[in-house]
């Protein structure tokens, strides 16, 4: 069954609003109907076949009743927020390698494509002076960098991570483990808009969704899993935070920790993360490094310059750091020559590219890594 990208949305966004269907279940509905539109329109019995049991099949049918999704969609859309499903260019590259990723998002704000360069930092909602000043310290090195920050809107760690990421005029990401239209703490409210306007705020929770304790620890998989690695800053030893780390871990994923007073509860968590192997942080320059990440400025600086011209950004995949004749990219190409030969003509103006001998090109710089993001 053929769909437009607004029908897909309209059918993740009817599925995110089903009880009991998670991201395992979608993914065993769609395998087995063979597209998420069909998923979506089918009977009882091939839902029943692809491993629902009774409870969400009662659901479903309900929902396929009485749900009206282009409704929904305006309600969406007149909360400003955007629907980004997993099958959008704009869903986040990393967030998409781990298992079961959700669906769909819920975004305030933007996501770009920078924010592949991103480090979580989480812990105590009651951090000693100690923490609070390691904080703005490590945070505002990283943000300094150009590293986006993500955590989740708590008091605590998670509050002077934004806040501070912003204050360096930095990128962060705050995830709720609640609908955008519920934010908690309501004291951050004022932040949850900041972040939006540099940033953005999101969830995989449909609006209405108030936060419970439950959804906390399904939250916490989304901020580890759009990192490169986790900062554990403060974190007793049965904090919410080291839910992150596991998360982090088994998606395979750096942790890293800050050491901390032998004497303070506050410590125990992040001083045994450190016994069992997580890399010991006391600058933002230890993550940098550890990331190989020191370069990560001038990486955004040259993702700015790819092309979004398609022809542009076909030409440049094909071009290499071994010389290769104008000819042979535009049969490689299959343009005419005089396409080819402007093309080239631009990627040497923006610096992509360079002549390397009579009608032999070469990349000029290294664009391949920052082009593969998008």
């Amino acid at each position: 069954m053929w769909t437009t990208p607004m029908d897909q949305t309209r059918y993740y966004l009817g599925f995110n609003l089903v009880n009991g269907i998670g991201p395992a279940r979608l993914d065993r509905l769609i395998e087995y109907c063979g597209s998420i539109a069909s998923a979506w329109l089918a009977r009882p019995a091939d839902w029943l076949a692809a491993g629902l049991d009774g409870r969400s099949i009662t659901a479903l049918t309900r929902a396929q009743r009485t749900l009206d999704l282009d409704a929904e969609l305006e309600r969406v859309e007149r909360a400003g927020v955007q629907l980004i499903t997993r099958d959008d260019a704009a869903y986040p590259a990393v967030l998409a390698q781990i298992a079961a990723p959700p669906p769909l998002l819920y975004v305030k704000g933007q996501i770009s494509a920078v924010d592949t360069w991103c480090v979580a930092v989480v812990g105590t909602r009651s951090p000693t002076a100690y923490g609070k000043e390691a904080t703005r310290r490590i945070v505002g090195e990283l943000a300094a960098a150009g590293v986006t920050i993500v955590s989740g809107l708590a008091i605590g760690v998670d509050t002077i991570a934004h806040a501070t990421t912003l204050e360096m005029a930095g990128r962060t990401l705050g995830v709720l483990a609640s609908g955008l239209d519920q934010i908690y703490p309501q004291r951050n409210r004022a932040l949850a808009e900041q972040i939006a306007a540099n940033g953005a705020i999101l969830t995989e929770f449909p609006l209405g969704t108030k936060p419970t304790p439950q959804l906390f620890p399904v939250r916490n998989r989304i901020i580890s899993g759009l990192a490169l690695a986790t900062l554990v800053i403060e974190a007793g030893a049965q904090s919410g935070a080291l839910i992150t780390v596991r998360y982090a871990l088994d998606q395979g994923r750096d942790v890293f920790a800050v050491p901390g007073q032998i004497f303070s509860r506050m410590s125990e968590g992040t001083n045994q993360l450190i016994r069992d192997g997580a890399g010991l942080v006391t600058c933002g320059q230890d993550i940098l490094d550890a990331l190989n990440l020191s370069a990560v400025a001038s990486q955004q600086e040259i993702q700015a310059a790819l092309p979004d011209d398609p022809i542009e950004a076909a030409m440049l995949r094909l071009v290499s750091y071994d010389p290769q004749h104008i000819d042979e990219l535009g049969r490689q190409c299959e343009l005419p020559i005089a396409t080819v030969s402007a093309t080239l003509a631009l990627l040497e103006l923006k610096g992509l590219v360079r002549q390397a001998g009579s009608m032999h090109y070469v990349l000029a710089r290294e664009t391949r890594a920052a082009y593969a993001v998008n």
